[in-house]
């Protein structure tokens, strides 16, 4: 359920961006008379495009770190499944937003990130209370997988739906099947395994005894703020964060583009090259994930090792090939680069995506927020910067792109290398004390 829900948030984020040029294009239009013209859906602008593709950023970065205060407060179950079923909602208004005008559209987009936002922190606080320490990494890398599959899907089906029926098919399609997975997640997972009337009781034991909780705990969980904010280990993980988000916001929005100006290839056939890097990186997620576990499981590495090794192999391995394709510079060495670049983003997933859950189990939903706020900061910036730089399109445009992802990179290896921790934090077990003191101070009086 975790990974159709991300596949699911993918469509709907994703979408816009096909749609868009079946709203924007020219088309042939046939009088009664004979006479033939062409005309838009909307005469959008370049630049209201960019703007309205950009808006959803700007509210999905509002929400990341309340949503992972909420889901403690009212169950990561509940937040995701709402955040989800609002995103799937507003999906299926978008076309009545597009004809009411690019004000009401921009708003529309604004208020499906709120919701979207509190998705990654939700799902830590589901998996704090769901996930065993020598599983984490595969349940994790498992939900994950879903955001690829949505790209995907998005990228392929949005473009059928709109030449088979009409733009609007695409939001209407895509929101219905977001409302149908919103019934479906509230009525089969729950917040707990204490709270699932279909769990097995050893396994409900196992569960609780693997992440050290008693049955029936419902203590108020208290976040050391200043802790956290100066913790070395959340520090590194908000680094690699924003790291790998760099380069794949940049990719994910702008690989079309320079697949058409520097790889010279035809309108047609970027659509489905641009999707191959994730398609790998969708597949190698269970790989990386498998074995992120199996080492540990194995007593091969430890928790920091796994984390730390993991992340930073994959940062020097997509530095290396995302050089590499730039320097080549030829059809296919550089997309096949940049395929196994995107593709070692799962094992970077492994590090830094699943260490709030090593650091504090409590407290993850409140760390993925912070952490993936960086990574959204990223994702605003990231396209801008690309689009100041490849003013012209010259191949020396986009080599200064990789360029600086590459830098961004090595900056997000040293940071997590020398910072990273798997180890319960002291801060969280101070936190834990702290309110199982107050717990016990309660049922005296």
């Amino acid at each position: 359920m975790a990974f159709l829900g991300f596949t699911n948030l993918y469509t709907m984020r994703i979408n816009l961006s096909v749609a868009i040029v079946a709203m924007t294009e020219n088309r042939t239009v046939l009088h009664e008379d004979g006479s033939v013209e062409y005309e838009q859906y909307f005469d959008w602008s370049s630049s209201l495009q960019g703007h309205l593709l950009s808006s959803f950023f700007y509210g999905y970065l509002i929400t990341q770190v309340p949503g992972g205060y909420l889901s403690d407060k009212l169950g990561g179950n509940y937040v995701l499944g709402v955040g989800i079923g609002l995103t799937a909602i507003l999906t299926l208004f978008m076309p009545l937003a597009a004809h009411g005008g690019i004000g009401w559209l921009i708003g529309l987009r604004v208020l499906q990130g709120m919701c979207e936002g509190v998705a990654f922190p939700c799902m830590h606080t589901v998996w704090s209370k769901w996930a065993p320490p020598l599983e984490r990494s595969r349940m994790v890398m498992c939900s994950f997988a879903g955001v690829f599959v949505g790209t995907i899907l998005a990228m392929m089906v949005s473009g059928i739906l709109a030449q088979a029926i009409s733009w609007e098919s695409i939001f209407y399609g895509f929101g219905a099947i977001g409302c149908v997975w919103c019934v479906a997640w509230f009525l089969i997972v729950k917040q707990s395994p204490e709270q699932d009337r279909f769990i097995t009781s050893s396994e409900k034991d196992y569960i609780l005894k693997s992440i050290g909780r008693a049955e029936g705990d419902t203590r108020k969980i208290k976040h050391p703020w200043k802790a956290i904010l100066t913790s070395k280990a959340v520090i590194a993980t908000t680094v690699s964060n924003f790291a790998e988000n760099w380069s794949f916001y940049f990719l994910l929005t702008q690989l079309p583009t320079f697949l058409k100006e520097a790889m010279h290839f035809e309108v047609q056939t970027t659509g489905f090259v641009a999707a191959l890097p994730y398609a790998a990186m969708g597949i190698s997620l269970s790989i990386a994930g498998y074995l992120a576990d199996w080492f540990q499981v194995k007593c091969i590495l430890t928790t920091t090792q796994v984390r730390r090794n993991f992340n930073c192999l994959a940062f020097v391995v997509q530095t290396i090939f995302m050089l590499l394709g730039v320097i080549i510079l030829e059809p296919i060495p550089t997309i096949s680069c940049i395929t196994i670049a995107v593709a070692m983003g799962s094992f970077a997933w492994c590090g830094y995506a699943v260490n709030h859950l090593d650091l504090s189990p409590k407290s993850a939903g409140v760390l993925m927020g912070i952490s993936n706020s960086a990574g959204t900061i990223a994702g605003i910036c990231s396209p801008i910067v690309t689009g100041y730089i490849t003013t012209e399109g010259t191949d020396e445009e986009w080599k200064l792109v990789f360029y600086i992802a590459a830098l961004v990179y090595l900056v997000g290896l040293l940071v997590y290398w020398f910072w990273a921790s798997g180890e319960l934090q002291p801060w969280s077990i101070e936190m834990q004390e702290m309110n199982a003191s107050a717990k016990d101070y309660e049922n005296q009086n």
